[in-house]
């Protein structure tokens, strides 16, 4: 196996600092945040604007990466299942894949809707989501 090296580009600036209290999926109650990106790839935003949905990839780096079964949603009446067949954060490689509108830029900061990760987590990338008319 080859290693990788990835280097986070920023972090998310948000009200969820405790894990076990943050909802699993953005519909479920997830706040407003910020992405914050190093000064460095501020030409990278260029032509991200508000009103898009992005992609945003995140290094969730408080996860068990030694976990392979959870039971989803953690309830413990649902069978145990293998992390690849769930959205559970615990996993071998921790990547957070997360849908946000975005809402505004400045600067290096981006302010979004609906983000379930919390305080601090690294942000690996921005993608935008691409849709029939793009």
């Amino acid at each position: 196996m080859t290693d990788y090296t990835l280097r986070p580009i920023g972090h998310v600036a948000s009200s969820l600092t405790d894990r076990s209290a943050a909802p699993r999926q953005p519909d479920e109650g997830a706040p407003d945040a910020w992405l914050v990106l190093e000064e460095d790839y501020l030409p990278a935003l260029d032509g991200l604007t508000p009103g898009t949905d992005v992609l945003l990839l995140t290094w969730l780096d408080r996860a068990d990466r030694t976990t392979l079964t959870v039971r989803p949603r953690g309830d413990a009446g649902r069978p145990l299942t293998g992390v690849f067949a769930t959205r559970a954060p615990d996993r071998p490689n921790p990547i957070g894949l997360h849908t946000v509108h975005l809402l505004t830029v400045t600067g290096p900061r981006l302010h979004v809707r609906n983000l379930e990760a919390i305080d601090g987590t690294p942000i690996l990338d921005i993608k935008p989501l691409l849709t029939p008319d793009r």
